[in-house]
């Protein structure tokens, strides 16, 4: 994920990115050491894992030497880039996130540890990826665990005599999930900013029959019903009582992969058949902007650009990808500043 915020003054924009520590061993391609922090105003670390039954924060032993030296790392080429200990994720345990939330003590041991590591690792701040709070009491344990960070964030700050961790969570694409609506109020209160996830919008597990924008920007006018967006969902933050000025616009570098039913027609909406079977694409449809370039090079496919949606697809024989690419990010990261 990367994000995109304007402030209004060009000293208060926030350009923030993920990254993830399997790189190190995957592929050193994507290691921390050739992270272009130059470009990045943040850097968020993820993931730390949370213990079901401590309540407490964890590094995973495979991690820790890399999370220790993470700050360090990508301050070599940016002295200036401040860097979060993000925790949770799309995998994580989001039971275990719920229990922790709903009492006070479990908050609290959560907190302490998660502060401590921070701190002691040398990371400026604090990000929440609980994704995400899955009913009314979910929302509000949710808001509740915002506000005591808040509180100990701060306590911490005086106590160390040090700058105040920054605080910011990831949030749903609209402050509405399913039904239940965020705690708009406390998170205006107690978080610096919350990264909007406006992507994943669609992908060929769940949604196996029809190719999707994946990420689009806006509702395509072709559609029927209601399609979610990035525009629709900021809409509804700002409505909701969140201030523009803390509304990060996050857009991704992984693609989602179609096999489709029929190679003439490849647009949005055209009949799939679940996950694409193409030799770089993973179980789930993922599919990396690395990967995506690669395979319209190696099979000559056809990429398009719409304009309307701001997203992209390309497709070859049977396999359809949808993704971001300079267009869309581009006009992505217009929209932000004039937003």
């Amino acid at each position: 994920m990367c994000s995109y915020l304007n402030q209004g003054t060009p000293a208060s924009v926030v350009k923030a990115s993920y990254w993830f520590p399997d790189g190190e061993t995957k592929d050193p391609a994507t290691s921390a050491q050739t992270i272009p922090s130059n470009l990045f105003t943040h850097l968020f670390c993820a993931f730390a894992d949370l213990d079901a039954t401590t309540h407490e924060v964890f590094v995973s032993q495979a991690h820790e030497l890399i999370f220790s030296t993470f700050t360090e790392t990508v301050k070599n080429r940016n002295k200036y880039v401040q860097t979060l200990l993000s925790i949770g994720g799309r995998s994580a345990n989001n039971s275990a996130f719920a229990s922790m939330a709903s009492k006070q003590e479990s908050r609290k041991s959560f907190i302490d540890s998660w502060i401590a590591i921070a701190r002691s690792n040398g990371f400026h701040g604090l990000d929440l990826a609980w994704e995400y709070p899955n009913n009314d009491a979910e929302m509000n344990a949710f808001g509740d665990l915002i506000k005591d960070l808040r509180t100990a964030v701060d306590a911490d700050s005086i106590r160390t005599n040090k700058t105040a961790l920054l605080l910011t969570a990831v949030v749903y694409y609209s402050s509405v999930y399913k039904i239940f609506t965020y705690p708009v109020k406390k998170m205006k209160e107690n978080l610096d900013w919350v990264n909007i996830i406006a992507y994943d919008f669609y992908d060929p597990v769940s949604y196996s029959q029809f190719t999707a924008p994946t990420a689009g920007l806006h509702v395509s006018p072709n559609n029927i019903g209601p399609t979610p967006s990035g525009d629709s969902g900021l809409k509804q933050w700002i409505k909701d009582g969140l201030p523009v000025s803390k509304a990060v616009l996050g857009f991704t570098y992984v693609g989602w992969a179609w096999t489709l039913q029929n190679n003439n027609d490849t647009g949005y909406n055209a009949s799939a058949a679940g996950v694409a079977k193409y030799k770089d694409v993973s179980e789930d449809g993922s599919i990396t902007y690395a990967q995506i370039i690669k395979f319209i090079g190696d099979e000559d496919a056809t990429y398009v650009y719409d304009s309307n949606v701001v997203g992209n697809y390309c497709s070859a024989e049977m396999t359809w990808i949808g993704y971001d690419d300079t267009h869309s990010v581009v006009k992505k990261v217009g929209y932000a500043k004039q937003n």
